[in-house]
């Protein structure tokens, strides 16, 4: 509250001295109407009730010599008078106050019953307060207020002019909301002159710092510009992210449940032509392309059309082309899909795609859908509590292919080479009515396949494919791909204008025994050691007489071996009798009996581990499958560890006698040979590989023409 100083010794409250005031000038009479009043509420028997402020005299105060003048005048300064019209009226001689139960917008409305500035104001009291009293007596309008809200806890107190107090709205703003838009009312900021004046900082460093504030304060600036750049883009890139990732989940399979259409292909550059070396497979699917062309050829004696074809082979036989030659014989759509597409980690995907796919061929039949590696998705349905949901692919695939509803001339073709995965209720007829077995090739087929192959780069006419398809034993149609391609590209690198015989052979050793290791750095002792090794195999195989043909002969490191002898037989064999067996043994034989004969039994090397392989499984399978065993007789022993010690013992013990009379053999015909032997030994450490019309000129003891 504001304080009025009279003297230097006393000090009043404002208050307090109107109430003086007051009193001083209903004792002297200056109005009638306020002397009633005064006398009204002295006798009033409530008069406590509504009149409670403190009476105080000019003693108490310390004004006890003023006079009455020097009093007017102290009144006429603390209470400035108002024009007469600015007087309120009364009505009949009594006040116009009437009573009010609201609650008033100011404190001091609340206390005195009136508003600093209303025209005609309304109290609350029954009778006028000595403010009020004064204030329409004396005539003196406006007066010393508090400014304070009335429903706000009492902190401070602050005293201004009603006058330059600005008018409070009606309504009633929240105090946090006050705060809100009043935080930036706060500390006043100092101006730069003054912080100079206040550090005291010479006239002459004044410059030098105004200059430094005002880079600090550009730098500043722009650090902060680039921080809200940064965080604009940081904001723009993760809605970006944001917006991509939710169009991303609505496209999946699960949100929208189902893929997009599946488009057929159509396999018109691929016929039975470009597939070689399975006749068989192609005479059984020639019958579903005929079902494919004329269906009513088939349909009209009451027949149905097959469902589906199962191919079953090694990987690389050409199974995935056999369906695409399907499809381009008979002209119809081509759906491809692979077993692992329907895997998903989301439940119920696999099984939408299996809809999905045969909804397209409904609509497109007649078709072919082809399903690689079919165990993927037909694998044997077992109750798995970790994944309870794995058979609906399955389940899926079952209906689909033989349920409810037919699946009129569209063919299913599935390919694995796992068909004991498969689940029974996927492979009984109705379902998957043809199984065609897609082997590998016979020699006719390898070089069918071969000359394919060949025709499509630029090869020496007098290139043999027979002689390669021999060597091949074992070779899938993508192996002899992948041999034509290294040896086109072998002659790429030696600089060459065609493929020759050469390039093909080097290529068949490198996909054999590995690529050559001319870098392995071999002292002359072990490359002696390694040609009468390899000299051994070949004379035994050279003299023994169900032995395969030699094709060549080599010391030239390739993979883990430092030599080779490859053999190829005339023809394929289906099945092989016990003397080409024991000859296969011997010829494994004669490389350890060849280093014992030259160099010693204390010299022998571990060149031989892996022809000891060799002939300890052919003795083994001798003894225990094939019943080529006199004294254990026509028994096939599957597991050895099953019999009985005695059988056990007996069963090694005739393995041990086979081989002991393979390395017998085998060194009885190295002694007779050793001019033989010593001759092609040399002949390796000159030319390093020799060919089987070399092998044989050196043998008959003729000379070879310098290479």
């Amino acid at each position: 509250m504001f304080s009025l100083t009279v003297q230097p010794q006393v000090t009043v409250t404002l208050s307090h001295l109107i109430n003086v005031l007051h009193s001083m000038k209903s004792s002297v009479g200056s109005s009638s109407v306020t002397c009633a009043q005064r006398k009204h509420k002295e006798h009033a028997p409530d008069s406590d009730r509504h009149c409670t402020e403190p009476m105080w005299t000019l003693r108490e105060l310390g004004l006890s010599d003023l006079g009455a003048q020097q009093l007017d005048e102290l009144v006429s300064r603390v209470l400035p008078r108002l024009s007469p019209e600015e007087v309120p009226l009364a009505l009949g001689g009594q006040t116009a106050w009437k009573t009010s139960h609201l609650s008033t917008p100011s404190f001091f409305y609340n206390k005195h019953g009136f508003s600093s500035g209303a025209a005609a104001p309304v109290f609350s009291r029954q009778h006028p307060s000595p403010l009020q009293a004064v204030g329409i007596e004396l005539q003196h309008w406006p007066v010393w207020v508090q400014s304070r809200g009335f429903k706000t806890l009492r902190k401070g107190r602050r005293m201004q002019l009603a006058a330059d107090r600005p008018l409070e709205s009606e309504g009633f703003t929240p105090s946090f909301m006050k705060g809100f838009l009043t935080r930036d009312r706060g500390i006043e900021v100092e101006s730069l002159d003054g912080l100079l004046k206040k550090k005291n900082v010479p006239e002459g460093q004044q410059d030098a710092f105004k200059r430094g504030f005002a880079e600090g304060f550009l730098k500043a600036q722009a650090l902060t510009q680039r921080t809200q750049d940064s965080l604009r883009r940081t904001r723009l890139i993760l809605l970006v992210l944001l917006l991509v990732g939710l169009y991303g989940i609505s496209k999946t399979p699960f949100i929208s449940g189902l893929d997009s259409a599946v488009d057929p292909v159509q396999m018109k550059n691929v016929t039975f032509e470009h597939v070689k070396g399975v006749e068989e497979a192609k005479n059984e699917l020639q019958e579903v392309v005929e079902f494919l062309k004329n269906p009513q050829k088939f349909t009209v004696l009451g027949g149905k059309l097959p469902k589906g074809v199962l191919l079953v082979g090694p990987p690389g036989t050409g199974k995935t082309l056999l369906a695409r030659a399907v499809a381009g014989e008979a002209d119809v759509p081509f759906y491809y899909a692979s077993g692992s597409e329907f895997d998903e980690m989301f439940v119920g995907v696999g099984a939408s795609r299996i809809r999905n796919l045969f909804r397209e061929a409904k609509a497109n039949a007649p078709c072919v859908i082809f399903i690689d590696e079919l165990d993927s998705v037909g694998g044997k349905r077992i109750e798995s509590p970790m994944h309870p949901y794995s058979r609906q692919t399955i389940n899926q695939l079952l209906a689909e292919m033989d349920g409810f509803k037919p699946n009129e001339g569209v063919i299913i073709i599935g390919a694995t080479n796992f068909p004991e995965a498969l689940d029974n209720a996927l492979i009984r007829p109705g379902r998957f009515d043809m199984q065609v077995t897609v082997p590998k090739p016979d020699v006719k087929g390898r070089t069918e396949i071969l000359n394919w192959y060949l025709k499509k780069i630029k090869v020496d006419p007098a290139i043999e494919a027979k002689i390669i398809a021999r060597g091949t034993v074992g070779f899938s149609g993508a192996d002899l791909e992948n041999l034509v391609n290294q040896a086109a590209l072998k002659a790429a690198v030696d600089g060459k204008d065609m493929v020759t015989m050469k390039e093909l052979e080097f290529a068949k050793d490198k996909i054999l025994m590995g690529p050559e290791r001319r870098s392995a750095e071999i002292d002359n002792k072990n490359k002696r050691i390694t040609a009468y090794h390899e000299s051994g195999h070949a004379i035994v195989a050279y003299y023994t007489k169900d032995a395969m043909p030699i094709n060549k002969a080599t010391i030239m490191p390739r993979g883990p071996s430092l030599g080779h002898v490859s053999m190829l037989p005339d023809d394929d064999r289906w099945s092989e009798t016990r003397s080409q067996l024991l000859a296969q043994m011997d010829v494994s034989m004669g490389g350890r009996v060849a280093e014992e004969i030259i160099f010693g039994h204390e010299n022998i090397t571990t060149g031989a581990s892996s022809d000891f392989d060799s002939a300890t499984k052919i003795a083994k399978m001798m003894v225990t499958r094939y019943g080529m065993c006199e004294k254990l007789g026509v028994m096939t022993y599957t597991d050895i560890t099953a019999q009985s010690p005695e059988t056990q013992a007996a069963v090694e013990h005739e393995i041990r006698v086979l081989l002991k009379e393979s390395y017998e053999r085998a060194k009885a015909l190295l002694k007779s040979h050793t001019k033989e032997h010593k001759n092609l030994a040399d002949a390796l450490l000159m030319y390093e590989t020799l060919d089987a019309k070399e092998i044989q000129l050196v043998l008959e003891g003729k000379t070879l023409e310098t290479r």
